[in-house]
């Protein structure tokens, strides 16, 4: 059913109703006028999403929440693209790209050579416009599961939360031009059949530093370069993960 579809943070449950926060209201009546009694999609985030009606009393809006329908469409297994901070809107780009492609978190890298440099309440602001990106992006895409922004950190930090001992089998893959190993390489021996956590190292528009190179083969990270030209860095990581996602069969 072709339906407008909507984020909503709420405990949805069948039989319901809710009143909904006065953005998203403002937003369903104002911008896209939908009127008292229209038929929605909502989903919370958990999977799966709810055929609900529209109520509208005064300028409060209210949803009743009626079926439930487990749908999904989510990449067979795990993805975290850890995104060096890029510059200007890029990152916007990048977010909203990767969700719509199946990625499971953005880690944004405060890197060496990252240009953007965030702190304080401006840092506190551009999360949350990116996890904003984010839903919007899973409410386009179909995707009843919102992609996680992480707060940014440095790689050493965000290599350290990498949990070796997971249940599912974690792969680090480090993108770097100069690397002698392909994407096939990087990826030998896992098979549709694994619980597999893909984790694509992208760096910045200044590529890494050194260091930082270090620390990701110290992480146990495989080098590798994607195909004879150098791709900007919001360019990377979309391609990389559509052609992991072939490659692994979970397209």
């Amino acid at each position: 059913m072709n339906l407008p579809r909507f984020y909503c943070n709420a405990d949805l449950q069948t039989g319901a109703t809710i009143e909904l926060a006065d953005e998203l209201a403002h937003y369903m009546t104002r911008v896209l006028r939908l009127k008292d009694g229209s038929a929605v999609w909502l989903f919370n985030g958990v999977g799966g999403q709810f055929l609900a009606s529209l109520q509208q009393q005064s300028k409060k809006v209210s949803a009743v929440i009626g079926t439930f329908h487990d749908v999904e469409c989510e990449l067979a297994g795990k993805v975290t693209v850890a995104q060096g901070l890029a510059s200007g809107d890029k990152m916007d780009w990048i977010i909203e790209k990767c969700t719509e492609i199946g990625v499971t978190t953005v880690a944004p890298i405060a890197a060496r050579y990252s240009v953007l440099q965030l702190s304080g309440e401006r840092l506190q602001k551009r999360l949350a416009h990116w996890q904003k990106v984010a839903r919007s992006a899973s409410e386009q895409c179909g995707r009843n599961r919102i992609n996680q922004v992480m707060a940014p950190q440095s790689l050493a930090a965000y290599l350290s939360t990498v949990d070796a001992s997971a249940p599912q089998e974690t792969r680090i893959v480090f993108c770097d031009p100069d690397a002698d190993h392909d994407l096939d390489s990087a990826l030998a021996g896992l098979t549709p059949a694994h619980d597999i956590h893909l984790i694509l190292l992208i760096g910045p528009e200044g590529g890494w530093s050194e260091e930082e190179k270090a620390q990701a083969i110290q992480a146990g990270a495989y080098s590798m370069r994607f195909g004879s030209r150098i791709l900007r860095t919001e360019t990377a990581a979309i391609a990389l993960v559509s052609a992991a996602s072939a490659r692994l069969g979970w397209l």
